[in-house]
């Protein structure tokens, strides 16, 4: 799991405080992973932008061939 050294304001320090003290929470990095995923849930997840929207949909309707053994089908020694 990453690991990261962050400085708070002294505000952001109470509020993690208070998440921590209200959900029963043993640290503060379990109180930030309870603020993220509160954030994710409000916000959902980021809008794509309309040029990479075309480009998948583009790609989804290009042609494609069925390979069972890739490793054959390109000659790529197993």
């Amino acid at each position: 799991m990453p690991q990261a050294l962050v400085s708070l304001s002294d505000g952001a320090n109470r509020l993690l405080n208070l998440v921590k003290a209200k959900y029963g929470l043993k640290d503060k990095s379990a109180a930030v992973e309870v603020v993220i995923e509160h954030y994710v849930e409000c916000e959902g997840e980021p809008d794509f932008r309309e040029e990479f929207l075309a480009r998948i949909q583009k790609a989804e309707k290009g042609k494609f061939i069925r390979v069972d053994n890739f490793a054959k089908h390109y000659g790529i020694e197993e």
